[in-house]
C-alpha cells in the first residue's frame, strides 16, 4: 500500500468528519441512556486515549521526536486551509501560533455537532503529545470551538533530564524547527 493511504497520512480534517458521522449518533444515543455529563466524560476519555495511541504511532514511524519534527506533522492538520494560523514563534524549543480560521469548527457547528466539537477534536492536541513526545507541552487559553476569535496554541518542548537527555542524544535533530516550517509553510502553498 502507498505510504499516501495509510491512516496516518489521511489529511486530518477529513478523518475527524468522518469519526463525526459515527461518533455524533453513538454520542446521541449515550446522552439519551446515560446522560449528558456521563456521555461526555466517556466520549472525552475515549478522544483522550485514541489521540496519545495517534501520537505513538506517529512517533514510531518518524523516529527520533524534537520539536521540529513535530511541526512538520502540522502540514496534515492545515492540509487544504484546514487551519488558517498566524506563527508568532517556531524554533527548536517553541511553537508558538494563533489559529484564526478553524474549518473543524465549521465542520462540526455544520454537522450540528459545535456542542461536542471541544471532545472530538480540541481535547486531542495536547493529549496527541502526551504519546508523540511527552516534553512537548501545550497551553491553550482560547479556542475558536469554544466561541473565541482564536485559538491560542503556546507549545514548548521541556528538556529532559540530564540523565535521559544524554541517553537520548542521538534522537535530536541537526535541522533546526524554523527551517522545518519553512519548508512545510513552502510545501503547503505549493498545493
Amino acid at each position: 500500500m502507498d505510504d499516501v493511504d495509510t491512516p496516518l497520512n489521511v489529511p486530518v480534517l477529513l478523518k475527524r468528519r468522518i469519526q463525526a458521522a459515527v461518533i455524533g449518533p453513538i454520542h446521541a444515543e449515550m446522552v439519551a441512556a446515560l446522560g449528558r455529563e456521563r456521555a461526555h466524560a466517556i466520549l472525552d476519555g475515549a478522544i483522550r486515549k485514541a489521540a496519545i495511541a495517534e501520537g505513538q504511532a506517529f512517533a514510531a514511524k518518524d523516529g527520533p521526536t524534537t520539536m521540529a519534527s513535530f511541526i512538520k506533522l502540522y502540514e496534515l492538520w492545515t492540509h487544504d486551509g484546514a487551519l488558517e494560523i498566524d506563527i508568532l514563534e517556531a524554533g527548536d524549543a517553541v511553537f508558538n501560533f494563533n489559529v484564526t480560521r478553524c474549518k473543524y469548527a465549521e465542520t462540526y457547528k455544520a454537522m450540528g455537532l459545535g456542542h461536542i466539537g471541544h471532545l472530538m477534536s480540541c481535547n486531542r492536541d495536547g493529549t496527541f503529545c502526551q504519546g508523540y513526545d511527552p516534553n512537548i507541552e501545550l497551553v491553550r487559553e482560547h479556542t475558536i470551538m469554544d466561541g473565541s476569535e482564536c485559538c491560542t496554541f503556546r507549545y514548548s518542548y521541556r528538556q529532559a533530564s540530564t540523565d535521559a537527555a544524554s541517553s537520548n542524544a542521538g534522537r535530536f535533530s541537526k535541522t533546526s524547527a524554523s527551517d522545518m516550517l519553512d519548508e512545510v509553510m513552502l510545501e503547503s502553498s505549493s498545493k
